[in-house]
C-alpha cells in the first residue's frame, strides 16, 4: 500500500510560528513520527509539501497516474481557498483523507476542502495521522 502525504501551505514553518497551537514539532520531525507510523502499518508513504496550490495540484496529478493507494492531506493554508487544490482532490481516483493537527474550526476556519474529502480527521495533534493512515488502510482493505 502506497499512500501519498501532502503538507500544504505554511506547514513547513510548523515548530517555528503559532506554536501555542501547533506546538514545536518541525516538518521534518512530523514526517519522521509519520514514517514511524506507517512503517508499523505495513504502508510505503511518500512525502510533498509547497507552498503553492498548482504544485499540490501536479502532485495529485501525477499520484493519480502512478502507483498511489490513497493520500493524506493536512491542506494547510489552503483549508480556507476555494481554488484548483479542491477541484483535484475530487478528481483522484483513490481515497483522500484530509487531516488537521488541531481543530480549524475551533480557530474559526471552515475547510472548503472537506466536502470533496472521503474523511477528515482533525484535532488530535501528530495523532491525527495515524488516525488517517489507519482510516485509509481499513477503507483500502475493503
Amino acid at each position: 500500500m502506497h499512500i501519498l502525504v501532502i503538507h500544504g501551505a505554511g506547514l513547513n514553518m510548523r515548530g517555528k510560528v503559532q506554536l501555542e497551537v501547533f506546538g514545536k514539532m518541525t516538518l521534518p520531525e512530523y514526517e519522521e513520527k509519520i514514517l514511524e507510523y506507517a512503517t508499523g502499518l505495513g504502508i510505503r508513504i511518500t512525502f510533498f509539501q509547497s507552498n503553492i496550490e498548482g504544485e499540490v495540484c501536479n502532485a495529485l496529478y501525477a499520484a493519480f497516474d502512478g502507483d498511489v493507494d490513497g493520500c493524506v492531506i493536512n491542506p494547510g493554508g489552503f483549508t480556507a481557498v476555494v481554488g484548483p487544490l479542491r477541484a483535484a482532490i475530487a478528481q483522484m481516483r483513490f481515497p483522500v483523507i484530509e487531516v488537521h493537527l488541531s481543530n480549524p474550526t475551533v480557530r474559526g476556519t471552515t475547510s472548503v476542502m472537506q466536502p470533496v474529502c472521503r474523511a477528515s480527521v482533525y484535532g488530535f495533534g501528530i495523532e491525527s495521522y495515524r488516525h488517517a493512515l489507519m482510516g485509509l488502510q481499513g477503507l483500502l482493505k475493503k
